[in-house]
């Protein structure tokens, strides 16, 4: 994105899914990519219901997990049961980071709006007053899945701070 308007929801998951692939090298050894862009798209289908939730926004974190708890429940209950079973299942693995493919996945999500908003001179950070600490929450997630993509991430919070498109606290 250029900063001229948001990503939609569909931009962001074919995003998403591009990202997997391209910094695939990053993950742990053995990780099943297929896994990893399943568990993106069905994570994004849910927040599509849910509504997106801007991390930085303590009153909609309070919520997020209720409100998408119940579009789960909505949108997999629509499936056949198999389906849906299988897609909750993928859902939950995501949500609970409980695996390599989830944990990757999950850093994934949470380092494509850093990579954003650096690109685009600190974008969001800069209309919400966001500070380096708050961003750098999300690297230590990042790290769980990848610590590579983790010190990336640090590098570009700690470049961001230096042009002066994050504030340092």
């Amino acid at each position: 994105m250029d900063g001229s308007r948001r990503e939609n929801d569909a931009e962001h998951s074919w995003y998403l899914g591009m990202l997997a692939m391209t910094l695939a090298e990053h993950a742990p050894p053995g990780t099943d990519l297929n896994r990893v862009v399943a568990m993106l798209l069905v994570h994004d289908i849910v927040e599509i219901d849910a509504g997106d939730t801007f991390i930085y926004d303590d009153g909609m974190l309070a919520t997020q997990a209720e409100r998408e708890r119940a579009a789960a429940d909505r949108i997999f209950g629509l499936l056949p049961a198999e389906q849906g079973k299988a897609m909750r299942a993928l859902w939950d693995e995501f949500e609970e980071r409980r695996t390599p493919e989830a944990r990757f996945a999950k850093a994934l999500d949470r380092i494509a709006p850093l990579i954003a908003n650096h690109r685009t001179e600190g974008g969001t950070w800069q209309l919400y007053k966001v500070t380096a600490a708050q961003v750098m929450r999300n690297v230590k997630i990042i790290e769980e899945g990848s610590p590579g993509l983790a010190a990336y991430a640090a590098g570009l919070v700690e470049q961001s701070v230096r042009q002066g498109h994050l504030a340092a606290s």
